[in-house]
């Protein structure tokens, strides 16, 4: 059984009051997204930005709380728990936030920062064992023990997110979700942090949602990769088979775009036309169909499911699939 199993989650935010139908106006941030994670598994979840991945992952920790859909994590339907019950299913499901500057508070020691979660959940009996705790943590993610007596400004945008890891790690989870963890950070530390988040998967025994807008992000952590455009998942496939063989016109752009270090490997560069289309009135049929330059008449009015065109293959493309 899979750790996670998430089928037709949506999430449709009002934005205001049609003055002339009386109905208001709704940003599909995620329609009818289905996908599994099995337990120690990387799906990566990639796309542009506001093609609706982060919320995707905040509302599988109804950090966001989604339209419609289930959620069903280690066998709990997440979207029936109450609060003391969501709580308490908290402790297996984190997340690590993509701003490590935003996301801890300055006003919080790091020792304060990484073990408000083993207050809340009780997992700890004195104050001893909770900085024994926390400098065990520190040093797991790379950190001296002492750095748990300063404040976060005082360290780098990589250090940061080492003690945003150290804090999801802290109450023994067995998700997590991972929400652009290195886009803010320097090319010289995004290796070194992806590095570590493997590291910790093979000690502890971690699922991984990767959410990243560019592809080389997740080629080497994931064991998926899922494609997101304009709220609906397009493409899902086993890494190497999404990396060899792109199948969605929309992956085959997102690939195109990055960059190879071998100057003897030639790719065709996929320049796509148009703007994103707006989430508010977002396109008929296929969501893809007004950028795609293989589209045919028909795109514009059938929605395109997903159906697989290779063992866990799937692609949401009538031309293709």
């Amino acid at each position: 059984m899979a750790l996670l199993e998430v089928r037709n989650l949506t999430k449709h935010f009002p934005v205001r009051d049609d003055l002339l139908s009386g109905k208001g106006a709704r940003v599909h941030a995620v329609d009818d997204v289905s996908f599994t994670i099995d337990r120690g598994e990387t799906l990566g979840l990639v796309g542009e930005s506001g093609s609706g991945k982060s919320t995707t992952g905040r509302s599988i920790l109804r950090l966001i709380e989604p339209t419609s859909g289930e959620i069903v994590f280690d066998g709990e339907d997440v979207m029936r728990l109450d609060r003391g019950s969501l709580r308490r299913i908290r402790r297996d499901m984190q997340i690590i936030f993509q701003d490590p500057y935003a996301s801890l508070d300055p006003r919080m020691t790091v020792e304060r920062i990484v073990s408000e979660g083993i207050v809340i959940h009780g997992l700890a009996t004195s104050a001893g064992e909770r900085r024994e705790r926390v400098a065990a943590l520190l040093t797991t993610v790379g950190l001296s023990a002492d750095s748990m007596r300063r404040y976060a400004h005082e360290f780098s945008g990589g250090q940061r997110q080492r003690i945003g890891i150290a804090r999801a790690l802290a109450v023994n989870p067995k998700l997590i979700v991972a929400d652009e963890p290195v886009s803010a950070l320097d090319v010289s530390i995004q290796a070194q942090i992806i590095n570590l988040l493997e590291d910790l998967q093979q000690q502890f025994e971690l699922a991984y949602l990767f959410i990243a807008h560019d592809l080389s992000v997740v080629e080497h952590i994931s064991r998926r990769v899922a494609v997101m455009y304009m709220g609906r998942i397009v493409e899902i496939a086993p890494a190497r088979a999404l990396y060899d063989n792109p199948t969605h016109p929309y992956t085959e752009a997102l690939l195109s775009s990055v960059p190879i270090a071998d100057p003897t490997v030639k790719r065709a560069r996929v320049l796509l036309e148009g703007d994103l289309p707006s989430p508010v009135n977002p396109p008929s049929g296929c969501r893809f169909h007004t950028r795609c330059p293989i589209a045919v008449p028909s795109c514009a009015q059938n929605e395109q499911v997903l159906k697989e065109v290779a063992p866990g293959h799937w692609v949401a493309c009538q031309v293709r699939a």
